[in-house]
């Protein structure tokens, strides 16, 4: 059960953002990653629960911020349900798209899961709703993924695989570039792995 530490930074300025607290796990009908996020002065700023089925889909996703909460699925697309902080106001919502995104590095690993792309496989196209802090906002992407390229890194534990995706955003053409091992972002815009007490768990992978 990998458990680690992420720092989140602002991507353009590397203002600090948050440290994300996580623990996940692969189980016999999926995977599922839990984290508490704190802000840099130590306070607590949220939480993430996000469960996927065995393809990938999100079979239960719980979000927390700014006392702002969004319970979502996969169903007839993604589904989800906002509430504000007083928990009195609740939004639904529906959009023909295959899974959430965010902030949180979970969200780049379950949508690595999701596709499951070779390095000679073309660049393949995603819908996602990303759920945008301070408020979790949702709003509909379109993306780009391709695995450009994919190396083995010896350790004690033996050959470790490191996944090196190109993520284009189609509204706007920018580009970044995001390295996972198994289930663990290495590094991506924003996002910087401070501290890993186990080694990433594997997944299966198409061309295994």
């Amino acid at each position: 059960m990998p458990r680690g530490r992420y720092s989140l930074h602002d991507p353009h300025d590397h203002t600090p953002l948050a440290e994300e607290h996580f623990h996940c796990a692969p189980g016999p009908s999926g995977w599922r990653y839990v984290s508490q996020l704190t802000s840099p002065e130590g306070e607590h700023r949220g939480s993430v629960d996000l469960a996927l089925d065995d393809i990938g889909r999100p079979i239960r996703l719980e979000l927390h911020a700014g006392g702002w909460q969004v319970r979502g699925a996969a169903l007839d697309g993604v589904t989800w349900v906002r509430t504000d902080p007083s928990g009195i106001e609740a939004q639904e919502g529906n959009v023909p798209a295959h899974a959430f995104t965010g902030t949180s590095p979970a969200f780049l690993v379950a949508t690595a899961r999701l596709l499951r792309l070779t390095p000679s496989a073309a660049a393949t196209r995603v819908r996602l709703v990303a759920l945008t802090d301070p408020v979790l906002a949702p709003r509909t992407v379109d993306q780009s993924w391709a695995l450009i390229d994919r190396e083995a890194h010896a350790t004690d534990n033996g050959p470790l695989l490191v996944d090196e995706y190109q993520v284009t955003a189609l509204d706007t053409g920018e580009r970044h570039t995001v390295h996972i091992a198994g289930d663990v972002v290495l590094s991506a815009p924003g996002i910087e792995l401070e501290d890993l007490q186990t080694p990433p768990s594997t997944f299966d992978r198409p061309d295994r």
